[in-house]
């Protein structure tokens, strides 16, 4: 899942950041409105955590332009005001949710989580192919009946390539995935993950490589 977060207190931003990161979330930070509205329609997000009072543009505008341009996008909008007249006008500009601060940071992962699912096509919690078990929500693995320890990005790949059934992902697309704005675009990254994961999941191999486009697991079961 990429989510965005735009808040102008960075101690606050930051320490957001990390902790959905530590849930295995590609996070970037904006810390001012104009930044903000930039990489929201720069990157496709699946979330934008947004503070509503940010200077530069403000963050009413933000959701309100994400909302009219037809984006997938869910916004969670944070704000320092508890009202419910301010919360009823944040969801009226077409915010998907709203959380007063202060809040407890269970309550925004459990909410952006569950965002995160609203902004892609349906996915059943637990993706199946062949034997090869993968429960989103308990980020486990298993193969032939026996758990797989992965990364928090080989998750995200495998994630990712199980959620196309059977499409192909290009390296370009699994690194805006499940990488941050920091992944170098040249790197060789998304191939070593790929290459490291097949060796996790074992044999018989699930992962295709098609040459010149990217990766697949084919529905079908084991790879070619």
């Amino acid at each position: 899942m990429r989510v965005l977060v735009v808040e102008d207190e960075r101690s606050l931003a930051d320490a957001i950041a990390r902790g959905l990161r530590r849930q295995g979330m590609a996070v970037d930070v904006a810390y001012d409105g104009s930044a903000g509205h930039e990489m929201a329609f720069v990157t496709r997000y699946d979330v934008v955590v947004l503070d509503r009072d940010l200077p530069g543009v403000h963050g009413d505008q933000i959701c309100a332009d994400l909302v009219a341009s037809g984006a997938l996008t869910r916004v969670l909008m944070l704000t320092a005001s508890g009202r419910v007249a301010d919360r009823v006008g944040g969801l009226q500009l077409g915010a998907d949710d709203y959380l007063p601060k202060p809040f407890a940071f269970d309550e925004l992962v459990a909410r952006v989580q569950a965002l995160g699912r609203r902004a892609t096509p349906a996915a059943p919690p637990v993706l199946v192919v062949a034997d090869l078990v993968l429960d989103q929500s308990r980020r486990l693995v298993i193969r032939g009946g026996l758990p797989v320890e992965l990364t928090r990005k080989e998750f995200g790949v495998l994630e990712e390539l199980l959620k196309a059934r059977g499409g192909v992902l290009s390296s370009e697309e699994l690194l805006e995935r499940v990488w941050d704005a920091n992944a170098d675009p040249f790197t060789t990254t998304v191939r070593v993950t790929v290459m490291t994961l097949r060796k996790k999941l074992g044999d018989p191999p699930l992962i295709d490589t098609v040459v010149g486009a990217g990766y697949r697991v084919p529905q079908t079961g084991a790879g070619q």
